[in-house]
């Protein structure tokens, strides 16, 4: 049963009138003063975020962080999710070692070309000089094709459907938490299959693996499609992606998917006997999400009170804040209702000799879904307060369906986050028809830009040194024909793409 709780929240709680004014505070009042306002400094607020909600803490080894236990819980509840879907699917896991040798990352030229600016190397084992380098993986294609042409032998092996959770180094630059760092966490899934068939449909279904990962678990909603010939993956034929926007109007690539055809298994000699006993060539896949999608909820989903969690990944979902706990058998109720909802919930009541509102405004900063909040006479009442992280709404309910009504409020949650993030992403899409709209937008207004494109990566080039930085993100699946021409160019145009700035 739910209640108005301007009538009744006064006479029900028992709280003091510190605590009242907590509650009847506006809504929209920003409680944590030590984090910078997004429309202020968006990239400090970032910062300000990562570190004030404990998710990650700057490390020793420049370029890389230290994933906090928080931080670390969402990665868990990520790899949770995404692991049974995989699994689903048929795929399995495996581990490959950290170091690849020089001379096997030089077998496909396009691959070790693309990634050669970002590899660190590994020179001296002990006190001796090594007799041929190690790469600290960048990812792992290589590894994967050198087992595979020793476990592939007959169609009867294939198709080979592996994945890998583990860590890449790529030597990044410029560095931000979760977004970019020197190391960073990731899934790497790596398919063989009899037919090309066979590959593209692999790739093609994994992407969706993503798009639905994003949508149903994250609350974003993203743009998918092919990459450019100039931005897809080196070595491979086709790139997939999966491209979110944040708050600001960046983009942020999601997660990728990639068909590589029969390329690297012919410079790696990887053959079958097939069904007709002729000796063939496998054709492979690979596809990746990393941390940065932790970057990708912090970005698209928290505010100026820190950050907002979706229910599927928040390590926890409701936090339990006893009022006025040192009277008698507020804590005992509060363990009681504790240890029922963590059937169904994760759960964490926080009993500790802090103030009320010092814990309301720290579980609101750290992004919790939901709060319960419970006090002598709510106990007599037999309700409780249920508030939103989201909407920051209160509302007296009573404890007799306590389950359903906190199942119910944390799908509100997730579908209220993935409204906002829709309509951000509907708000900050333009159409450019010509060049001149193209480059006033680019200048004017963040958010992604649809502009038809003539197929050649001059063009690709020349918006990129126009803008500042404005590059294609992909040509998406469900094409809109806006004219018929190049919007840099004037040449025919093949496809629309969606262009715009990324982290």
């Amino acid at each position: 049963m739910f209640y108005n709780i301007s009538i009744i929240l006064k006479f029900q709680t028992g709280r003091s009138g510190k605590d009242l004014a907590i509650i009847m505070a506006d809504k929209n009042k920003k409680m944590v003063e030590q984090i910078t306002s997004m429309d202020v400094d968006f990239a400090q607020w970032y910062t300000d975020v990562v570190k004030k909600a404990e998710l990650a803490d700057y490390s020793g080894v420049k370029g890389c962080m230290v994933i906090r236990p928080y931080g670390y819980a969402i990665w868990e509840n990520i790899q949770r999710i995404m692991d049974a879907e995989f699994k689903k699917l048929g795929h399995e896991n495996v581990y490959m070692p950290m170091f690849i040798p020089e001379s096997l990352l030089q077998r496909e030229k396009d691959h070790v070309a693309g990634f050669a600016p970002e590899c660190a190397w590994v020179t001296v084992g002990g006190q001796n000089t090594l007799p041929e380098r190690l790469c600290v993986r960048p990812t792992s294609e290589t590894l994967f094709c050198e087992h595979y042409r020793n476990v592939i032998h007959s169609y009867r092996d294939l198709p080979k459907l592996y994945n890998q959770w583990c860590n890449v180094v790529r030597w990044e630059k410029t560095t931000r938490p979760f977004l970019r760092t020197s190391e960073f966490l990731w899934q790497e899934g790596h398919t063989m299959h009899e037919t090309e068939e066979e590959a593209r449909e692999e790739t093609r279904r994994m992407l969706q693996v993503y798009v639905d990962f994003y949508e149903k678990s994250l609350a974003i909603p993203v743009v998918s499609g092919r990459k450019t010939e100039k931005e897809k993956f080196a070595g491979a034929e086709e790139t997939y992606t999966v491209e979110p926007m944040m708050h600001n109007g960046f983009a942020l690539q999601g997660g990728t998917s990639h068909y590589f055809g029969d390329g690297f298994a012919r410079a790696f000699d990887i053959t079958y006997t097939a069904r007709d006993n002729t000796v063939k060539y496998p054709h492979q896949t690979s596809w990746g999400a990393s941390t940065r999608m932790i970057g990708a909820i912090i970005m698209c989903h928290g505010d100026d009170n820190g950050l907002i969690l979706p229910p599927a990944v928040a390590p926890i979902q409701v936090a339990i804040i006893p009022v006025a706990q040192h009277k008698e058998g507020v804590l005992e109720a509060a363990s009681a209702l504790r240890d029922r909802i963590a059937e169904k919930f994760r759960v964490k009541l926080d009993d500790s000799d802090n103030s009320a509102g010092w814990k309301y405004s720290q579980y609101e900063m750290k992004g919790v879904p939901l709060r319960l909040e419970l006090g002598p006479r709510d106990i007599e009442a037999g309700t409780c307060v249920l508030v939103s992280r989201v909407s920051r709404e209160k509302t007296v309910v009573s404890l007799d369906n306590i389950e359903e009504a906190v199942a119910d409020a944390l799908r509100n949650v997730h579908d209220e986050l993935y409204r906002r993030a829709a309509d951000n992403l509907a708000a900050r899409t333009s159409v450019a028809h010509n060049y001149e709209e193209f480059l006033d937008i680019a200048a004017n207004k963040s958010g992604f830009i649809k502009a038809m494109w003539c197929g050649d990566s001059e063009c690709e080039d020349k918006i990129k040194n126009d803008t500042g930085g404005v590059k294609s993100r992909c040509i998406p699946f469900d094409e809109e024909h806006i004219s018929d021409v190049c919007v840099c160019c004037g040449k025919p145009a093949k496809h629309m793409v969606v262009w715009g700035r990324q982290y």
